[in-house]
């Protein structure tokens, strides 16, 4: 880059703290250090013109795990770790919207609903039959049943009779929420630089030089917060995983109304309004999906479109308006990795999915860990 003394002065001299990715984990990070160190420089590095990933891709849950996914989890996982990460998930919520106000993320709780398609009897007679054990593991956290069993209002077609309720579950607007976590980050002299890929960084004991591409500076401490991106510069047992989405156009009369898993959480759909937003499908294809490069495959794309036509809405004519992707980041465990690599480097990642519940209260633990 071919800097000039005012660049080299104002942005990249005297750094304290540099955060690479400018998530919802990163901002989140960047701000509680701004808490902590009133007067410190703060510089935010971005190789997206808009932060990467899933942080202004998602589909806006503000859920902490369906009955199906909590049951799949608690077969990897104890119940203690189950209950623990489902309380850090709901911490984070409220920090999320603590620290930005329910109005300027469009905060809905038109609560949340999974549904059962006709084949997964076994599924589903497994979580009907475990509702009350679910509610009694998580009573401490919420002080009344989480899961109820309702009929399908909705007009849902070939499902099995009952949808399992959440009344805890929320939509948020992800671009809202980014936009407004965006304009917190500047309000607080927070230096954000977009479109700046790190391609190496060397710990030198008492600093850390950061490379972008053609050019290196110095910082004190390095913060990566870059998720299903992170194995690309730093060693952490996370590994990426794309989730295609889409969109339809408005929809006359629409009924549907909150948030809906199906199939262990790899299909999610809800209301934008009188749109439907339908994600997942990567377990049609584990392999391909698990990549860096944004994109739609045939596969999965076909199959959305057949659950929306079959089962989400039968009988409906609609228009798809819009298709894209987001890549997130996962592991063998659903707990976030939150660590101090060594002397001045630092990381929050592995959010499993799961980053506009946790990345908040992710991006604080890492904050705080310096």
């Amino acid at each position: 880059m071919d800097l000039s003394y005012w660049e080299l002065k104002n942005w990249f001299t005297n750094v304290d703290y540099t955060i690479v990715g400018s998530g919802i984990v990163g901002l989140h990070a960047a701000l509680r250090l701004r808490e902590r160190f009133p007067d410190s420089k703060i510089l935010v590095l971005e190789k997206g013109a808009l932060p990467q990933g899933a942080s202004t891709k998602n589909a806006g849950f503000a859920c902490f795990g369906s009955i199906s996914e909590i049951i799949d989890d608690l077969q990897t996982h104890s119940e203690e770790e189950v209950v623990r990460l489902i309380q850090k998930r709901w911490q984070g919520l409220n920090l999320l919207r603590t620290r930005l106000g329910d109005a300027n993320i469009d905060f809905k709780n038109y609560g949340g609903y999974e549904l059962f398609l006709k084949e997964d009897v076994s599924s589903y007679e497994e979580c009907l039959q475990k509702i009350p054990f679910i509610n009694e593991l998580l009573r401490p956290l919420f002080q009344k049943n989480v899961f109820v069993k309702e009929a399908d209002s909705f007009g849902f077609q070939g499902i099995q009779d009952y949808l399992l309720f959440n009344p805890f579950e929320a939509q948020i607007d992800t671009g809202n929420m980014m936009q407004s976590l965006l304009k917190n980050a500047v309000s607080e002299n927070i230096l954000i630089l977009n479109q700046q890929t790190v391609t190496a960084f060397r710990d030198c004991g008492n600093e850390v030089e950061v490379v972008l591409d053609d050019f290196s500076f110095k910082t004190k401490k390095i913060v990566f917060a870059t998720n299903g991106f992170a194995s690309k510069l730093i060693t952490a047992p996370v590994e990426p995983a794309r989730a295609q989405a889409l969109i339809t156009e408005p929809i006359k009369n629409l009924k549907i109304k909150g948030t809906f898993h199906l199939d262990k959480g790899y299909y999610y759909f809800r209301n934008i309004g009188h749109r439907i937003l339908l994600g997942g499908g990567r377990n049609l294809d584990f392999r391909t999906e698990n990549t860096t490069e944004f994109g739609q495959t045939e596969i999965i794309q076909n199959k959305l479109e057949h659950l929306l036509k079959e089962v989400i809405l039968p009988n409906q004519n609609f228009e798809i308006a819009h298709r894209w992707s987001g890549i997130m980041g996962i592991g063998a465990s659903k707990n976030p990795i939150v660590s101090q690599l060594s002397e001045n480097v630092f990381c929050g990642v592995r959010l499993g999915g799961m980053g506009v519940a946790i990345g908040s209260l992710v991006g604080t633990e890492l904050a705080d860990l310096i």
